[in-house]
């Protein structure tokens, strides 16, 4: 289903495209070759198809849109990422391997003494 909806993401969106493309940004576009008055459609309802195409083309990807983010393929996996699944297993791998520290590793609890003061030299 996904895919289906992807697809008819994609012909609605190179439809709206070329309807886009088509209309002029003055109201000419492909209606102003059509200034003859014996046609079925007028200037005007040319340009009223293009408006109606364009706004209907948009609300279709739009509500596409909406409507696959519901049949998004999700992993039936842990919600941990691979990284922190690979850290994880290389630290309980062999517990005798040391990681580096690079000065996040906790300090070790101290015994209620206050450190000694060094003398300044």
């Amino acid at each position: 289903m996904y895919v289906f909806i992807s697809i008819l993401i994609l012909i609605a969106a190179i439809l709206l495209i070329l309807i886009v493309l088509v209309q002029n940004s003055k109201g000419g576009g492909l209606a102003s070759g059509f200034s003859s008055s014996n046609q079925i459609m007028g200037v005007r309802k040319t340009t009223d198809f293009l408006e109606k195409a364009t706004w209907s083309l948009a609300g279709a990807v739009i509500v596409l849109s909406i409507v696959i983010t519901a049949f998004i393929p999700r992993a039936e996996r842990s919600n941990q990422s691979e990284i922190k699944q690979q850290i994880e297993n290389a630290v309980t791998i062999d517990p005798n391997t040391v990681a580096p520290n690079f000065g996040t590793a906790q300090q070790p609890a101290t015994t209620g003494e206050a450190p000694a003061e060094q003398p300044a030299e």
